[in-house]
């Protein structure tokens, strides 16, 4: 494969730093706006079954969960130009969609929200809880993020071994968003069916530059 281009690493960055900021935009509009409103309704939907509110609460998971964090940095290092613009529209419309459905269906968690007894992940889930409301829980966009960086990267790839991280990783944040009492499995299955609309719908087709 030929070394790229100066040009190219730099319009590739661009194109990064680009989507960075406008889904930034979105999301810091969208998902506070949209928790803070059903923050305030009279009523919610409990969109739940009883049964999950017995999964155990494992804080060790919490790292699992703010994994998505490292996602975001590390598209530019194995995809292209084209593919970072194809994932940025992606994520910037699962966001959008996510918004409406939040507010068309205001959901509040099950779980009852509680610190775990050691210091430091006290300080973690109090600093997560503080600036995370229990609402937004359907479709989980933690999840839809999760999934839609993963999934690319797993299908440009070339190293199967690497694929197989990818996919792995996707795997333990949908578990790690339940054994941190954050959401439910309705939460976790829309969130995954939000990322494979976009990610079969948006930019099909594109090509690894």
């Amino acid at each position: 494969m030929p070394k790229p281009s100066p040009s190219a690493i730099s319009s590739k960055w661009k194109t990064y730093f680009y989507w960075v900021f406008w889904i930034s935009i979105a999301f810091f509009t969208v998902y506070p706006l949209c928790n803070w409103l059903t923050s305030k309704r009279d009523s919610t939907f409990d969109l739940y079954l009883s049964f999950e509110l017995h999964a155990p609460f494992v804080p060790e998971f919490i790292w699992a969960y703010l994994s998505l964090y490292v996602l975001f940095i590390i598209p530019p290092f194995f995809l292209g130009r084209l593919q970072l613009e194809i994932l940025g529209k992606q994520l910037l419309a699962a966001t959008i969609l996510s918004g409406v459905v939040f507010l068309l269906f205001p959901a509040t968690l099950g779980f009852e929200r509680s610190s775990p007894l050691d210091p430091f992940y006290s300080a973690l889930f109090d600093n997560l809880f503080a600036v995370d409301l229990p609402h937004n829980m359907v479709p989980s966009l933690h999840v839809a993020f999760s999934a839609l960086i993963l999934l690319t990267l797993a299908k440009y790839v070339e190293h199967i071994s690497a694929k197989a991280i990818f996919r792995i990783w996707l795997v333990i944040i949908c578990v790690s968003t339940i054994l941190v009492h954050q959401h439910h499995m309705l939460d976790v299955a829309t969130g995954l069916l939000v990322a494979i609309l976009f990610n079969r719908t948006i930019g099909k087709g594109g090509h690894h530059v």
